[in-house]
């Protein structure tokens, strides 16, 4: 897998969990292709592992939220403590991506190096605020259905 399947799949990875809040599961991705060197199949299995926990983390949270019904403080709380076991997680693919594009940084063409060093923060903060941006996800209110006059 290149460096910009990887970093795409990091951002797409980065903004799941809000989305999978919203939808429906989407079907199966295709076998990627096998990675070049260790270090690329290395985080590839590890991303592949924090989508799984993306996933998770939103199905407890879904049912929580439902379970919860009206109210809204004990949504939020048991949805702040299903963050809270998964944040671990987050934070460690959050670093692992940190160590995985400095090393790809200093092997990267001067183009590349400055687009990984603007997005690379931007999605590390993404990951790890990932519980927090599923939790206002789910809460946040349905769009009110048009009225017709």
């Amino acid at each position: 897998m290149s460096f910009r399947a990887l970093l795409a799949a990091s951002a797409v990875l980065a903004f799941a969990g809000p989305a999978l809040a919203q939808q429906a599961p989407a079907a199966p991705a295709a076998a990627a292709a096998p990675a070049a060197d260790p270090a690329e199949a290395a985080f590839e299995a590890e991303a592949e592992a924090f989508e799984a926990n993306v996933e998770a983390m939103t199905s407890e949270m879904q049912a929580a939220a439902v379970a919860a019904g009206a109210d809204r403080a004990k949504a939020s709380a048991d949805l702040d403590a299903i963050a809270a076991r998964y944040q671990a997680r987050l934070d460690a693919f959050a670093t692992s991506l940190e160590a995985f594009l400095a090393v790809k940084m200093a092997e990267a063409p001067e183009a590349q190096r400055a687009q990984m060093a603007q997005m690379g923060p931007i999605l590390v903060g993404q990951i790890r605020s990932a519980g927090a941006l599923t939790k206002a996800s789910i809460l946040q209110p349905a769009p009110a259905a048009p009225t017709s006059e």
